[in-house]
């Protein structure tokens, strides 16, 4: 595999070698079906540029059960944490008695299935949540395995220490700023949203309000559109999603905060949002931990429609001075 542009995508390949008439869902699907083999290893991702001459379609290969993450999406698992590439489409956490198939539940799965083949005992694996993306969100998460891991990362999450790098493709071109503004569940209009920005405040902010600090630390203007590099400081629900779109650049994709955007829509099956960058101490060792996971094949078909190289986020993320990760030493709760 390989990020070299001049390669074809693995979608492209396959699709050449199921022959004349293959549709390109055709070609997409055999590949996230763990059908299709990159230099002897599964690979579930049609946009990863490959050398042609390593590829092997193997049809009668078993294809990958539903409710268990393939194990490239398990960018790092060890005794106390495992770090996930987060699908759209699918829940972190259950938010209803009947919700089924989510994160957690895939995760918990594909540990069961990894130590059952490496000759392990089978039992049901610790799995903690101590952050979230939106259902519709790609990227990065993080999950513990022990309690002590739990209670090391939840800390470094309290006090904002864990790197949070996020992709977004916006509308307009916002400027690189910080957005701090205290969320409320409803701002006015039925939605969540900064207290006093649809009318004005009255008395004091709800004892549910959270302070929310996002920056945005790099734009790249393209054709109607912009990439934009977003930091987390906090980890509010839907945070980057009401931050900018209240600064009058909502999502591509957005579905739920645009209803004010009066300017030309781009549209897309789902906010374009994507968790790149990840980084924490270890609980093992106290040493940074860093992660970057490419964004997926329909970002980075967005990207190409607005006129950017494919691997134009590459050069926007080098853009930002590198920021140190540390602990702070504290045991006070804020929730994040």
């Amino acid at each position: 595999m390989s990020s070299r542009p001049d390669l074809p995508t693995l979608a492209a390949v396959v699709r050449e070698h199921l022959g004349e008439g293959a549709s390109w869902n055709a070609a997409r699907d055999l590949v996230r079906s763990g059908r299709v083999f990159v230099d002897g290893q599964q690979e579930t991702d049609p946009a990863v540029r490959v050398d042609a001459t390593k590829v092997k379609v193997d049809l009668a290969a078993p294809r990958i059960r539903k409710g268990v993450l393939s194990e490239s999406a398990l960018v790092h698992v060890d005794r106390h944490v495992a770090v996930v590439a987060k699908p759209a489409g699918v829940l972190t956490v259950p938010y209803d008695p009947a919700d089924r198939d989510t994160l957690v539940d895939q995760l918990r799965a594909a540990l069961r299935r990894r130590d059952k083949a490496r000759g392990g005992k089978r039992y049901d694996p610790e799995v903690g949540v101590v952050h979230r993306l939106d259902k519709g969100t790609t990227g990065l998460l993080v999950f513990t395995r022990t309690v002590a891991a739990k209670r090391h990362l939840g800390q470094q999450f309290r006090a904002h220490d864990v790197g949070r790098t996020y992709l977004a493709l916006v509308h307009g071109v916002p400027a690189r700023a910080t957005h701090d503004s205290i969320l409320v569940a409803n701002r006015g209009d039925g939605l969540r949203g900064t207290f006093g920005k649809m009318r004005p405040a009255k008395g004091k902010p709800p004892s549910d309000a959270r302070r929310a600090v996002t920056h945005v630390d790099a734009v790249l203007p393209l054709k109607g559109v912009s990439l934009v590099a977003v930091r987390l400081e906090t980890g509010r629900q839907h945070q980057i999603r009401i931050h900018l779109s209240e600064a009058g650049h909502p999502l591509v994709g957005e579905n739920v905060y645009i209803r004010d955007y009066m300017g030309p829509r781009v549209e897309a099956a789902r906010p374009l949002l994507h968790a790149a960058e990840l980084g924490f101490i270890h609980p093992d060792d106290e040493e940074p931990r860093h992660f970057l996971l490419p964004p997926p094949e329909d970002f980075v078909d967005a990207l190409k429609a607005a006129g950017a190289k494919p691997d134009a986020w590459q050069d926007l993320l080098a853009e930002r001075p590198p920021r140190r990760i540390r602990v702070r030493r504290r045991q006070e709760d804020d929730e994040d």
